[in-house]
């Protein structure tokens, strides 16, 4: 059985919609393309180095139409080395609908969404999750998620999508690797999963020192 790793990029008050483009998601929201001011070639290596091993893709719909627009046409250009993984790799979208399936490798889920994702893990190795952020609220509400990789940028919206909206439920998880940090500030979090739901405590407990 492999692992399901999600992947987002987002700011410090967890807004994770269209970090990449005005055009990702423009309505209502007016901060599309958040993350390219802040990118450098630091953050570069470390996403390049975060995709290494991945052999599928788990997208949702409009995640999919996206890529699907792009990553085909880019090979041999700046974006060589993702655009070459992405168009070899199977693609797996979660869809109500009918998606445009064209780009190479492409595959609609089931309509039972959580049996269709456990059957994808169970045939890969590295199942990367890339923004779909209304998927990702299903993969975090059934725990069908193995890792969590957070991109914190060092600003605040106040507005738009969430990572942890409305799909979060009483979860563990465990740091995997020391944060690191950019130079501009953008912070990388790697987490897994772990057993069981969040402990209480008492502050003035004796053993706490108070």
């Amino acid at each position: 059985m492999g692992v399901i790793q999600i992947e987002l990029f987002t700011t410090l008050d967890f807004v994770a919609q269209s970090p990449g483009s005005p055009d990702e998601d423009p309505v209502g929201f007016p901060f599309g393309g958040w993350q390219a001011p802040l990118l450098d070639e630091v953050s570069g290596a470390q996403v390049m180095k975060a995709y290494e091993g991945t052999d599928a893709l788990l997208l949702g719909r409009r995640t999919y139409d996206i890529f699907a627009a792009y990553w085909p046409h880019q090979e041999g250009g700046e974006d060589n080395e993702i655009a070459t993984l992405f168009n070899r790799i199977p693609k797996y979208v979660a869809s109500r609908g009918r998606p445009d399936l064209s780009w190479k490798g492409s595959t609609k889920l089931g309509p039972d969404l959580a049996t269709a994702v456990r059957e994808v893990r169970d045939r890969h190795e590295n199942v990367k999750v890339v923004g779909s952020l209304n998927l990702v609220q299903t993969l975090l509400r059934e725990k069908l998620f193995d890792r969590i990789d957070l991109w914190v940028h060092p600003i605040v919206l106040g507005v738009g999508k969430k990572v942890f909206d409305g799909g979060a439920v009483p979860t563990n998880v465990t740091l995997l690797e020391p944060p690191v940090a950019n130079p501009k500030g953008t912070v990388y979090l790697r987490y897994g999963l772990a057993d069981g739901t969040p402990a209480t405590g008492d502050m003035s407990t004796p053993d706490r020192g108070v």
